[in-house]
């Protein structure tokens, strides 16, 4: 939060005092976020020569200079550790006809790969085969972010292609946008 009197670029945090924060009903939170519509994401890495990924919705550019973007990953995904330990990822940007594809990496499934074409990419992370459009990353920094890590990526490379649009969430289910 920026003060009058404050230099541009310097920030000031207030105190944390959760002493009297309110109790938030989770189920009612989960509700309420659901009303913002997000575009859908899939992780991917490899991993001790395994390719390993997981679906996100929590995905954001950051800085054009330098090129960040961040993404959110559950402190109880089984598949985070395993991206964290490879230092890059390939964030996949799902078109609207990949539904199948979120579920599937959204699963516990052993193999979140299997039917799914991929190629590498400068990091060497998988990039899906029909993803609407993919950025390669190095992870930048991480950061406690409650239930989850909050991490920044290093953008390396990027592209896209034509797809009839994005795969989208919202309150609960999927959906696309066209224009």
């Amino acid at each position: 939060m920026l003060t009058s009197g404050q230099p541009a670029g310097s920030l000031r945090s207030a105190p944390v005092n959760t002493e009297h924060d309110p109790v938030i009903d989770g189920p009612l939170y989960r509700q309420v976020l659901g009303h913002f519509l997000t575009g859908v994401t899939v992780i991917t890495a490899v991993s001790d020569g395994e390719p390993v990924g997981m679906a996100a919705s929590s995905f954001t550019s950051l800085s054009m200079d330098p090129p960040l973007v961040l993404f959110c990953a559950g402190i109880a995904s089984s598949s985070w550790p395993r991206i964290q330990q490879a230092g890059h990822y390939c964030v996949n940007v799902l078109g609207s006809t990949q539904e199948h594809v979120s579920r599937q990496f959204a699963s516990k499934a052993d193999d979140k790969f299997q039917g799914v074409g991929w190629r590498t990419e400068r990091s060497g992370a998988p990039v899906l085969t029909d993803a609407l459009a993919w950025i390669d990353c190095r992870i930048e920094n991480e950061f406690d972010g409650g239930d989850h890590v909050i991490v920044v990526g290093r953008v390396l490379a990027l592209g896209n292609q034509d797809s009839d649009g994005p795969l989208a969430y919202f309150r609960g289910g999927y959906g696309n946008f066209s224009r």
